[in-house]
């Protein structure tokens, strides 16, 4: 997100100073007002993530589809949305920033539009991935722009507030699109999109510009000719990564052909992009960044984090949807108050941004991360509405920690040029830590289910004393609910079987929590592995 250092903070990208005007450079409108801009788009394409998860039923009903076609809607667009975050620094390069992010807010709301239009479920996924390419545009930017708009000892504050949007917006999705769903219809779960999205063309236009460092990039790019190859094998190699861990537990890894074709083509591309990228005077993606290592454990840390916040945001609706018996509505009310736990620790930790080392922050975080998901192994058949919300809260208390901190750490040791490379490359860290996790938590769930299922089955026998009376206590209460002898055994057995089932997938859940928290806490030694930084201390960069 925003710039915390630099090594040459006002240095191009040929060694040399800026000149003063440039590094004196002010936006000309309130920068409050520039930070809430960009936040309302923020909100809006992430809040798209995830806001069509529990609406795929109708959708797939509505359009006279299988649910297992309908989860495209879902795949198209965070397929195009990968491909488009690394390659959104080079593309502002080409065009300028403010043309871009206006670009991206009108393609994202124009085809928001149209989804809501869809006849049928190829138009509507077609219209997902463009409204994907839209959004993956939104984030890098906004990232670059709040951190060319505000002075370094500013930036913690103002990126707080840009922070609750990216991690409230997954929190509440859930429940809005059941809302909408259960009340209207799955269609307005789009048309949501455009009346905020035209606010926030309005207010870009307004308030948005383009510092003077920006436009000696964009002849710089323009002379070095458009990288067509870079291009072709990123979205390749991405692509096909995001399809095959969407796909890779429904076809069942690699006994799936399509699943290993997925896998070696998404390879080949991404080594090939390596290799290519390397030897490019303006690389679509700036891989010579990753020599700073504040910079790489900045990305691991942010993938990490994208495992944990998206992974945990399927596992736990889904435990109280399919083993409690909550409504989507009932399991979105589940997530929504860590949401509001994030709102109000984002602005503390804005703070404490200014007066403590992020490592710290940082490290802080994981460790409360780790807590709370070790203290989430003990959800069980009986664990109640407050108990499993307050999973989530103890959880968003350690999230509040990490995104602005990590995000920021970044930019460390890194000339202020890099902004717009850099901002992409830590939102497609979380984005592919969030398809990481989803898939992690199914592969668990779906695996470990079957080895409970083995072993608790093993203590379920005819000759087992304690399966014998429990099958004797069933069938007597089932004889007395009005259920003849012949069907009483056999019914008995089954509920039996039931319990046993929902026992093991109980206890595949608690398996994904626990490899989540060892996750967490393995990031904890990385983080003292990024130079420390202090806001006051440091230059103030393009200003």
């Amino acid at each position: 997100m925003g710039q915390v250092a630099a090594v040459e903070p006002a240095a191009h990208a040929n060694g040399a100073a800026a000149p003063p005007s440039e590094r004196l450079w002010k936006p000309s409108h309130n920068k409050w007002a520039v930070a809430l801009t960009v936040t309302m788009a923020t909100f809006m394409e992430i809040l798209d993530t995830s806001i069509a998860n529990v609406a795929l039923p109708n959708i797939a009903g509505g359009l006279s589809a299988g649910v297992d076609e309908s989860t495209w809607v879902l795949t198209s667009y965070l397929v195009s949305n990968a491909i488009v975050l690394p390659v959104s620094g080079w593309v502002i390069g080409w065009t300028g920033r403010k043309r871009f992010y206006m670009a991206c807010v009108a393609i994202f709301t124009i085809s928001s539009f149209l989804c809501g239009l869809a006849p049928t479920l190829g138009t509507l996924v077609l219209l997902r991935v463009i409204q994907g390419a839209g959004g993956g545009g939104l984030q890098p930017s906004e990232q670059s722009i709040l951190a060319d708009t505000f002075e370094p000892a500013e930036r913690a504050m103002a990126f707080s507030i840009y922070g609750m949007a990216v991690v409230l917006a997954p929190a509440i999705g859930p429940t809005l699109g059941g809302y909408i769903t259960d009340h209207f219809n799955w269609r307005w779960i789009f048309f949501i999109n455009v009346p905020v999205g035209i606010l926030s063309l309005l207010f870009s236009y307004r308030v948005v510009e383009d510092p003077p460092y920006l436009k000696e990039e964009m002849k710089r790019f323009a002379s070095a000719g458009i990288d067509y190859v870079g291009l072709g094998l990123v979205a390749v190699g991405l692509g096909f990564l995001q399809v095959m861990l969407d796909k890779g537990q429904r076809e069942d890894w690699f006994q799936s052909p399509f699943i290993i074709t997925a896998t070696v083509i998404s390879a080949v591309a991404l080594i090939a992009f390596v290799i290519w990228e390397l030897g490019q005077e303006q690389p679509v993606a700036d891989l010579r960044l990753f020599r700073n290592r504040t910079y790489v454990a900045s990305n691991i840390a942010m993938f990490v984090v994208g495992i944990a916040l998206y992974g945990t945001t399927v596992l736990l609706p889904q435990y109280v949807e399919l083993l409690l018996g909550y409504s989507a509505q009932q399991s979105g009310m589940v997530l929504t108050p860590g949401g509001f736990t994030i709102m109000i620790l984002m602005p503390i930790v804005g703070l404490l941004m200014a007066r403590v080392d992020a490592r710290m922050l940082i490290a802080f975080g994981f460790i409360v991360m780790a807590l709370a998901l070790y203290h989430m192994t003990s959800l069980n058949l009986q664990t109640d509405y407050r108990t499993a919300m307050m999973y989530r809260v103890y959880q968003s208390a350690g999230l509040a920690f990490l995104f602005m901190p990590i995000s920021m750490m970044a930019y460390v040791g890194l000339p202020q040029e890099k902004n717009n490379m850099v901002a992409g490359m830590v939102n497609l860290a979380r984005n592919i830590g969030g398809s990481v996790g989803i898939s992690m938590v199914e592969t668990v769930i779906g695996r470990r289910s079957q080895f409970h299922q083995d072993v608790l089955s093993t203590h379920i026998s005819a000759y087992e004393p304690a399966a014998r009376s429990a099958t004797r206590d069933l069938g007597v209460l089932l004889f007395h609910s009005g259920i003849g002898r012949p069907a009483m055994l056999g019914q008995g057995v089954g509920r039996i079987y039931g319990s046993v089932l929902k026992q093991a997938t109980a206890l595949a859940f608690v398996d994904a929590v626990w490899l989540t928290a060892v996750l967490c806490a393995c990031m904890v030694p990385l983080v003292f592995l990024m130079k420390k930084n202090d806001l006051f201390a440091m230059p103030v960069a393009g200003h």
